[in-house]
């Protein structure tokens, strides 16, 4: 019975209606919700502080545990997935938008293609669990990546780039900025709609010096901290 407990408690985490740091009921309104004694009961809640799922702090009670935020390493370049791999947590990707758009005299500049060549507009945001962490907007040259779908978008792009297409990437050129949240991005990732959050720009680089993705993403600041080590000059 206390795994059945274990199990409603995640799902309830899953889905979001209990978020990091929300306390959990108190052990004697668990006795009488599931209808079990106190050793259940604190078997269930062992069981999901094992896991790492919930933490017990003496004298208070049970609480969601708050998840580390996402360490961005600015001088690391690593793809949504990549940061990511350590964490051992379901992520996705829902694509909003895949479309093929003409490349305007600003775009053309920045992608190093010709104006009105075709290019692809993608607009996605990602997941870590249920939540919306970030929302990303990419320009990529069409006749760089004629077969590029829906699907690979859905996932990894670096995988695709440099395992399905076999091509070598070099560097990302980024750009970090303080902005206020669009109406796009508050509805997305349900940020406060009084509080900065940052965008970053960034073109992506071929080895050899080929511009293959022009891309804006913004990030929900809870969930992401940007890190970079400064050396003095020798």
């Amino acid at each position: 019975m206390y795994r059945q407990i274990a199990d409603a408690f995640r799902e309830k985490i899953n889905a979001g209606e209990l978020k990091p740091g929300d306390a959990l009921p108190t052990e004697s309104s668990l006795q009488e919700a599931f209808r079990v004694s106190r050793v259940t009961v604190r078997q269930a809640l062992k069981l999901l502080a094992d896991e790492q799922i919930i933490e017990s702090i003496q004298g208070s009670g049970s609480y969601v545990k708050k998840e580390e935020r996402v360490n961005y390493d600015i001088y690391q370049l690593t793809g949504f997935y990549e940061k990511l791999a350590d964490r051992h947590v379901d992520t996705h990707s829902d694509v909003k938008i895949f479309e093929v758009v003409k490349a305007d005299a600003r775009l053309a500049a920045t992608l190093a293609v010709g104006v009105e060549d075709k290019v692809w507009h993608v607009k996605r945001v990602r997941f870590i669990k249920q939540k919306p962490v970030n929302l990303e907007e990419t320009w990529m040259p069409l006749a760089m990546f004629p077969d590029l779908t829906w699907e690979v978008m859905e996932n990894s792009k670096y995988h695709y780039v440099e395992q399905i297409k076999k091509l070598v990437i070099d560097r990302s050129e980024q750009e970090l900025m303080p902005i206020m949240p669009s109406e796009e991005a508050i509805a997305a990732l349900s940020l406060d709609p009084a509080k900065p959050i940052l965008e970053k720009v960034s073109r992506g680089f071929l080895k050899d010096g080929r511009v293959f993705e022009y891309s804006r993403n913004v990030f929900n600041t809870d969930d992401y901290k940007f890190t970079l080590v400064a050396r003095r000059r020798q």
